[in-house]
């Protein structure tokens, strides 16, 4: 289960130096500036004069549209609405396409400190990248304990109780040539609209067997052993077998799901009692989930057949 979320900031001197950007106002310290939103500002309604419904905490793109817009306004109106763009909650702002600082602009950001950034990309391309980036370090994120394995391809948390066994399912996996993301504690993201996980720096390609200890994983099996991160695909919980439970026999029950920061991850609940081979169920668990993903419903086949069975004898 979830057990604890943080919250997340990129500074611009992180952006400056991962997208190469160059710095034309401001000195150093003003690049200490941060930012909380995914979003970008394309700032057409500001320089028009209209600030009402403006985000302030956006970073602003000034491209080719603006710069040649911004050619089209007087001195005056240029000196009265680019302070609103270096709103104190403005991380900075970029101009695309190399194209030049208006002199007005550079003025006003040199007297406030302001990190007024350039890249020579194109607007449409240093919008994508922005956003993906920021999209992926602001993502909402929580930890979660369990383990994450990517089976056939498809990401599987599998989760349970202490002692259920879901380190020795992952090592049986590993030596059947499936792929160790994380071990007793997972990171996850919300990005796109999916949920994706990932090891903590100093558990990362470890993994914990009671009774041996922590072995590394990709020194034992082989780099291909280990995957950076996964999509999670699917939640298989893990629980102790009881004899009056009721358990999925044919599969028409209702599809469980877990929620995992507000997203549904499809869910398969598996017993587990000495004498049942783990890792086996959880392939063949994958394995059908694939299946019905295609279109293939074993529940449907079933009563098939019982249908052409009962008709025969009447």
């Amino acid at each position: 289960m979830p057990e604890q979320r943080y919250e997340k900031k990129v500074g611009i001197r992180e952006l400056v130096k991962f997208f190469n950007l160059e710095q034309l106002t401001g000195n150093d310290a003003s690049l200490d500036r941060w930012t909380v939103v995914q979003d970008l500002n394309r700032p057409g309604f500001e320089l028009a004069g209209v600030f009402k419904s403006a985000e302030p905490r956006r970073i602003i793109l000034i491209g080719n549209k603006e710069s040649e817009y911004i050619k089209t306004m007087s001195e005056e109106n240029q000196s009265a609405r680019f302070p609103f763009l270096m709103d104190g909650l403005t991380p900075c702002i970029i101009i695309t396409s190399n194209n030049e600082i208006p002199p007005i602009l550079k003025e006003i950001a040199m007297k406030n400190n302001f990190p007024v950034l350039r890249t020579k990309n194109e607007t449409y391309r240093i919008t994508a990248d922005l956003i993906t980036y920021l999209d992926e370090k602001l993502a909402p994120a929580d930890t979660m304990s369990g383990v994450l394995m990517s089976v056939y391809g498809k990401g599987v948390m599998i989760l349970g109780e202490s002692g259920m066994g879901k380190s020795e399912t992952a090592l049986d996996l590993i030596r059947d040539g499936q792929v160790l993301v994380s071990d007793d504690r997972v990171d996850v993201q919300h990005i796109h609209n999916s949920i994706y996980g990932h090891a903590p720096a100093i558990t990362k390609g470890l993994l914990e067997i009671r009774g041996i200890g922590v072995i590394n994983v990709e020194k034992m099996f082989g780099a291909s052993a280990v995957a950076d991160r996964s999509e999670v695909n699917l939640v298989i919980r893990l629980v102790p077998f009881e004899r009056d439970a009721e358990y999925n026999r044919i599969g028409d029950e209702t599809q469980r799901y877990t929620k995992i920061l507000g997203v549904l991850v499809p869910t398969i609940i598996i017993p587990v009692s000495a004498g049942r081979n783990t890792y086996v169920l959880v392939e063949s668990a994958v394995t059908n989930f694939k299946l019905q993903e295609a279109g293939y419903n074993g529940a449907a086949e079933i009563r098939e057949r019982f249908s052409r069975l009962a008709g025969k004898d009447e």
